[in-house]
């Protein structure tokens, strides 16, 4: 009797860590793969935020490097002064593929995320944020030395 009250609790031991193993992955098959696949920015943009208009915005922040001597690990620090920051997006404008990264926040975070990124050779780094519904981005032009995406 022991024995099955033993296998009982394992059984749904493991079942509950499976179910949980599985939500992982299957947000993770739920991405933009147009957008992340994309080959050129506006393609990348246009997937990634259809339909929706940008607003430019002095409250942005792109920390990174005018000159980088190797694109393959380029150091970028995104701050903003915005609220209620919902996701901040990064995009390098001539990267085989522009769309980097998205980071979604939580209502906890503040607007600052930091990161390393490949850029391909010199391009505009270009960062769209969620703020109050609405979107917002900045950009910021580096050169590039050595190629990072090759």
């Amino acid at each position: 009797m022991l024995r099955r009250k033993f296998l009982k609790i394992l059984t749904s031991t493991a079942a509950i860590f499976a179910s949980s193993l599985v939500t992982p992955i299957k947000t993770f098959a739920e991405w933009n793969q147009t957008a992340f696949s994309a080959k050129d920015f506006n393609t990348a943009i246009n997937a990634y935020f259809p339909k929706q208009i940008i607003h430019e915005s002095n409250q942005i922040k792109i920390d990174v490097y005018d000159e980088v001597e190797n694109g393959a690990v380029v150091p970028v620090k995104v701050e903003t002064s915005l609220q209620n920051v919902k996701a901040i997006t990064i995009f390098a404008d001539k990267n085989p593929n522009p769309l980097i990264a998205n980071f979604d926040l939580s209502s906890n975070c503040i607007g600052f995320v930091s990161t390393r990124i490949k850029v391909s050779e010199p391009s505009n780094i270009i960062v769209v944020i969620n703020s109050n519904e609405m979107l917002y981005m900045t950009k910021k032009f580096i050169i590039v030395h050595e190629n990072g995406c090759g």
